[in-house]
């Protein structure tokens, strides 16, 4: 992979969180106007979005490595705890996804419903925050 090339994928990472949260969002929305085929294609749009994010995400810091932040002060106690909330969350967003995602289509809305009251917020905070934190590290406050 080229340098430009690998450059780009922190916007794309970007980019492909800020479209999940908003899937995300749309797909609630539907669901709570009972609109379930729209709910179902933006739900499983979100989990394709942020599967793609995760092998962009894992390819860059694969040929780049971390990136140290350039904030300090209060700036860089608020991204580091931004961030590691973050990185926990994602963690745990990743089987919450996959059962969540696995109940809805098998049609045991029961229990999809139980443990999607968790997952979305869960899911929406660190596709939020991921985009917060790309802003943070290349944008507002990048390393000299």
């Amino acid at each position: 992979m080229s340098p430009l090339s690998v450059s780009a994928l922190p916007t794309l990472n970007a980019a492909l969180n800020g479209t999940c949260a908003l899937l995300l969002t749309v797909g609630y929305l539907f669901i709570r106007r009972r609109k379930v085929a729209a709910h179902r294609a933006c739900m499983i749009s979100a989990f394709v979005t942020s599967t793609l994010f995760l092998i962009s995400y894992l390819t860059y810091h694969y040929h780049v490595g971390s990136r140290p932040f350039g904030g300090q002060g209060a700036i860089r106690t608020l991204y580091f705890t931004i961030l590691i909330s973050h990185t926990i969350l994602a963690v745990a967003i990743i089987p919450l996804a996959l059962i969540t995602l696995y109940r809805g289509l098998k049609g045991r809305f029961d229990r999809h419903v139980a443990i999607a009251r968790w997952t979305l917020p869960v899911w929406l905070y660190v596709s939020v925050t991921g985009v917060i934190v790309y802003l943070m590290l290349y944008q507002l406050y990048p390393s000299s």
